[in-house]
């Protein structure tokens, strides 16, 4: 662990204290991210906090104290998903809710996830030094298992809470050190049986707004601090295995061979270049590999792989993913050997309400912030509430681009904006139908 680092430090070094009015503070907001960042702090000052573990669940019960500490009532579902929620002038409505995650990938950066439960949980605040009280209930979630890291399929409490999952399919998997899905839950207490009751037959959420780093170059290049997202990209997960053959390097001959990897080297640089072939917006990658036996003087006999295939138009993300199996069959008659195909996730992409466009518009008005739309690759947690309620996304500028990776950065100052973006948002949201 770096002892060393201190990121609420960081954070207050360059900050325009001018943003922390009107029941904002920047400073809340530093100390918050600061106290999360040393849970699952990595020597290279990244963080590793994997959802379905004690230290996902650490970093939960944090955010539970401040939550109780700003008087919301808290429950945390059998799924691990966190639900913090005051009351409004009008109880009896659905309410108007926001929040991310606090699971990482491994050695990731300290926004991605913490950034929106912090910024969501900042509006509460601002309304209790403002002594205000909202119009309808509000909500600030912390979802589980967002990145999906474990077992290879990204935002499970949203996808539990909202009944998307496949509960037979997620009860059959293993993580990567042979854990079933049943044993890991029970790490953190949790059971098959609370886990299935996570699902809700009605959400009980109006609307639902998301503030999240961009994880990309568009704000940066404009000069902006936030932007708005127009629609979320769906992902698709497949996993491709291929079966060849092991051998000895040495006395295999090169004609005589069914390497798996170099099958799977073939189908990688295929990969690459199939979106462009459907596409101007889609993406595909190939992050996660295991070959086995996985020795440097054996032929591998086994390779076995993630793609992560996404676009914002569902019709040529499946069209992608679609010409990616067909390959993979190709290659494995071609090369003589045996290639199963596991879809892992598949999720439509989403647009955003144009109500909720219109509302964050406003904001931005109002601020007289510049307009930058965006559309994001990455998948959300507001994605799996977007197939059921209106959503919106607050995107927050990211230093060169970069994200899930210890270098991950985004001001103060971007994050304390984007705090006051989304807490004038969710006040307006709350006049709608009222």
């Amino acid at each position: 662990m770096s002892e060393q680092y201190n990121l609420q430090q960081a954070l207050i070094a360059d900050y325009d204290s001018t943003w922390s009015k009107n029941g904002i503070s920047g400073e809340r907001i530093a100390e918050r991210l600061g106290k999360l960042s040393k849970i699952g702090l990595t020597s290279q000052n990244g963080v590793t906090r994997v959802g379905f573990t004690p230290l996902e669940q650490q970093a939960k019960e944090l955010v539970m104290e401040w939550m109780k500490e700003a008087g919301m009532v808290v429950t945390q579902d059998g799924a691990g998903n966190v639900v913090g929620r005051i009351m409004g002038l009008h109880n009896e409505l659905n309410s108007i809710a926001s929040g991310s995650h606090v699971d990482s990938v491994p050695e990731g950066g300290h926004f991605d996830g913490p950034l929106g439960v912090i910024a969501a949980l900042e509006v509460v605040e601002s309304w209790k030094e403002q002594g205000y009280t909202p119009l309808k209930p509000y909500e600030v979630y912390v979802f589980t298992d967002e990145e999906g890291t474990r077992f290879d399929g990204g935002m499970t409490g949203s996808r539990m809470l909202t009944g998307i999952l496949d509960m037979e399919n997620q009860v059959s998997l293993k993580d990567s050190e042979g854990l079933t899905f049943e044993e890991v839950l029970a790490t953190t207490g949790k059971t098959i049986e609370g886990f299935s009751k996570a699902k809700r037959d009605h959400l009980g959420i109006e609307r639902f707004f998301e503030v999240h780093i961009e994880q990309g170059k568009k704000l940066e290049k404009a000069n902006l601090p936030v932007g708005i997202v127009k629609g979320i990209a769906g992902p698709s997960w497949t996993e491709i295995i291929f079966e060849g053959k092991a051998g000895h390097a040495g006395n295999t001959p090169m004609d005589d061979r069914q390497d798996a990897l170099t099958a799977a080297a073939e189908l990688f640089l295929y990969i690459e270049k199939a979106p462009s072939m459907v596409s101007t917006s889609g993406v595909a990658t190939v992050g996660k590999v295991q070959v086995e036996p996985n020795g440097s003087n054996v032929i591998p006999g086994k390779v076995s792989l993630i793609t992560d295939i996404r676009d914002i138009e569902e019709y040529s993300r499946d069209q992608i993913v679609a010409n990616v199996v067909k390959k993979a069959h190709e290659i494995a008659v071609t090369r003589n050997m045996k290639v199963s195909i596991t879809e892992k996730m598949r999720t439509p992409p989403v647009p955003i309400d144009e109500e909720m466009t219109e509302i964050v518009n406003g904001v931005f008005d109002e601020m007289n912030i510049e307009k930058q739309y965006l559309v994001s690759g990455a998948g959300h947690d507001a994605m799996m509430l977007g197939a059921q309620i209106p959503v919106a996304m607050i995107f927050v500028r990211s230093k060169d681009g970069v994200s899930h990776n210890p270098a991950e950065w985004s001001t103060l100052t971007d994050c304390t904006i984007s705090a006051h973006v989304l807490k004038q948002a969710i006040e307006k949201s709350m006049e709608v139908s009222i």
